[in-house]
């Protein structure tokens, strides 16, 4: 996954923010979800590598991305079971990636 820095935060993409049931109920649409999905704009989970400070006007910036090339949004594409990519992606270990986002249980 992709590192990060902002102001003297050192940051990790761990795996995407996935939507429940609850926007379906909150915007009267049983679709929302499918929709939300499908945008592959679902939004992501930081591990703070190294804490320091932020500070208003700061600017998020890539360090580095994962040798394998892989996204966030690849990764919700398993959880949403489309097939692009998939078999090059299941074949890849993935250590800095949250248990939740391998299918894992602490």
């Amino acid at each position: 996954m992709c590192c990060f820095h902002i102001g003297t935060v050192k940051l990790m993409v761990i795996q995407p923010r996935l939507p429940c049931y609850k926007p379906g109920i909150r915007f009267g649409r049983p679709d929302i979800i499918k929709r939300f999905l499908a945008s592959r704009r679902t939004g992501f989970y930081f591990r703070v590598l190294q804490e320091g400070e932020v500070g208003a006007g700061d600017t998020l910036e890539l360090v580095s991305r994962d040798d394998n090339n892989i996204t966030v949004a690849n990764i919700t594409q398993l959880y949403t079971r489309e097939h692009v990519r998939f078999r090059e992606i299941q074949k890849i270990k993935f250590p800095n990636v949250a248990f939740a986002a391998r299918g894992e249980s602490t």
